[in-house]
């Protein structure tokens, strides 16, 4: 009963260890050097709303909005970022209050852009996301990093699955050419061991 007992235990920490992301450690000097799109997927919402009714962007009442938890969750990003010392430049955000709020609480503003979440065309239409490829693969100073507050579909249409969890960071590479690479993933369990 005690080797039983001990080879759950073995099991149950060699799962856990699998399922948890590694970071590269190089990454957060990376990140400290600028010259990344800092892609984030809205933090936690409440999937018993949705926004079928929303008249507007603005419409808040009528949106699947952030709860506590997503709200908790920007804060402490926030946290990270200052105590890691990476510096942020602009921040772009998907109009629907969840990424506008998801924005402002983990990096301090957004600025509302349409071309992240997809722009307005027809959503089988294959250009669709072109004005976020053209973002994402626009090389930006070495200063600072670029920030998307947006969904998880606009992200996995352009850059492949996985789909991002709510409040998991793409750190994107921009190359040109309509070029870009994911260089790593910072989920939020994540950033207490950077």
């Amino acid at each position: 009963m005690i080797r039983l007992g001990f080879l759950l235990s073995f099991a149950f920490l060699a799962w856990a260890d699998a399922g948890s992301a590694q970071v590269d450690s190089s990454l957060l000097e990376k990140l400290r050097q600028g010259g990344y799109v800092l892609y984030m997927r809205h933090t936690s919402t409440d999937f018993s709303q949705n926004d079928a009714k929303s008249r507007s962007y603005e419409d808040c009442e009528n949106q699947r909005n952030l709860t506590d938890k997503g709200r908790e969750e920007a804060r402490a990003v926030a946290a990270h970022i200052r105590r890691l010392q990476i510096p942020i430049g602009e921040v772009l955000a998907s109009p629907f209050c969840r990424t506008m709020e998801t924005a402002r609480l983990a990096f301090g503003k957004a600025q509302a852009m349409n071309e992240v979440r997809g722009g307005p065309l027809a959503s089988d239409d294959p250009k669709r996301y072109d004005g976020l490829r053209k973002i994402l693969s626009t090389k930006i100073g070495k200063s600072s990093n670029l920030v998307i507050s947006s969904h998880g579909n606009p992200f996995r249409a352009v850059a492949g699955p996985p789909y991002l969890a709510e409040g998991e960071i793409a750190v994107v590479q921009p190359q040109g050419n309509g070029r870009f690479s994911i260089v790593g993933r910072i989920a939020l369990a994540d950033w207490p061991s950077l």
